[in-house]
């Protein structure tokens, strides 16, 4: 990727010095055009934090230059200024269905096209930069502000908490957030969930409770039948045992998709949502006002994510290495002039 222009400046801006970018999933699959076309050429990055380095004149969150600040995966959304949106209003904008921009690969009001972070520096709208408590991290900051942030809000708004038995799906980048935020949350029980036994000491050290893998424990399904309130599944496999799932939530308990698969949900039967009163929902990112607890959150309750740390010059090698699952769990580019 080479030079580019950023999006025209408006006095709601702020120019960011990128310090730390994390790498994602997202990233591969924009690039790969698997959910859609991507709009070449594209620079991807949507978990930065670095330094705010100019402030637009109408800039309201108090944000000030010299302060070390973070974007995720959402740059813009139509904020009430296309008509009225009840997402929006609400301080839901991560669910805006009127204009939602994405960080990378997506279009402002104005028409702009929006560049993500692999670089070494970002323009964003002010609304969706958030300041970086003292006392985290730049390195653990960064990979919150998607995979972090995705997870902490699907455990929070689904009742995560004292007294709730809890089951993450998948330990990745965004599975290991799920537990680390799920214990900081309160859960009675944690349980981590793959197919294969190889990362339960993995899991045990972000401090599961439990482990099943489900292609190496016998009878894993049965042993668990109705004993979690929620499920949070990180995976995006068409292939995944889904029935297997939801048989081992309790009454009232809760499935929630956050992965997204590049082709269909798994089929499954209606009668195990009914028989127990159970729900299957999904889960978008997380709003401006979820970003902020969960960094404070990461601060109260000391969140310590796993990443390794490469120069942001390796950026195209650690995509190949996360699309080879080499990551534990998150690489981090870093601009080491900054």
């Amino acid at each position: 990727m080479g030079p580019y222009t950023p999006k025209a400046w408006e006095e709601t801006d702020i120019d960011i010095k990128i310090t730390h970018c994390s790498v994602c999933s997202s990233d591969l699959s924009t690039l790969r055009s698997s959910w859609a076309p991507a709009e070449y050429p594209c620079c991807v990055g949507h978990e930065i934090v670095g330094v705010a380095m100019r402030v637009g004149s109408a800039v309201t969150n108090g944000i000030s230059v010299g302060d070390r600040v973070a974007v995720g995966p959402q740059s813009d959304a139509c904020l009430g200024r296309r008509g009225v949106c009840q997402e929006c209003a609400s301080g839901r904008e991560n669910y805006c269905h009127i204009h939602l921009t994405g960080t990378y690969n997506g279009r402002y009001l104005s028409g702009d096209k929006s560049f993500g972070g692999f670089g070494r520096y970002h323009r964003a709208p002010s609304h969706f930069v958030f300041r970086v408590p003292d006392g985290l991290p730049s390195a653990h900051a960064a990979p919150m502000m998607c995979a972090g942030v995705t997870t902490y809000s699907a455990l929070k708004r689904n009742g995560c908490g004292p007294g709730k038995n809890v089951g993450i799906i998948g330990i990745g980048g965004l599975g290991h957030f799920g537990i680390l935020w799920a214990k900081a949350l309160g859960a009675e029980k944690v349980v981590a969930i793959s197919r294969r036994s190889n990362k339960r000491e993995d899991a045990i050290r972000l401090g599961a409770d439990e482990y099943l893998a489900t292609e190496d424990d016998a009878d894993w399904a049965g042993a668990h039948k109705m004993t979690l309130d929620l499920l949070i599944c990180t995976v995006s496999s068409s292939q995944m045992p889904l029935e297997s799932y939801l048989s081992c939530l309790r009454t009232d308990g809760c499935f929630v998709q956050i992965g997204l698969p590049e082709d269909k949900f798994p089929p499954f039967r209606a009668g195990l949502l009914a028989s127990r009163a159970a729900k299957v929902a999904g889960s978008f990112i997380g709003a401006p006002h979820e970003i902020r607890k969960m960094l404070q959150l990461a601060v109260d309750k000391r969140v310590v994510p796993w990443v390794t740390e490469r120069p942001m010059k390796e950026a195209n090698a650690a995509i190949v290495d996360m699309a080879q699952g080499k990551a534990r769990y998150r690489y981090v580019l870093v601009n080491e002039e900054s």
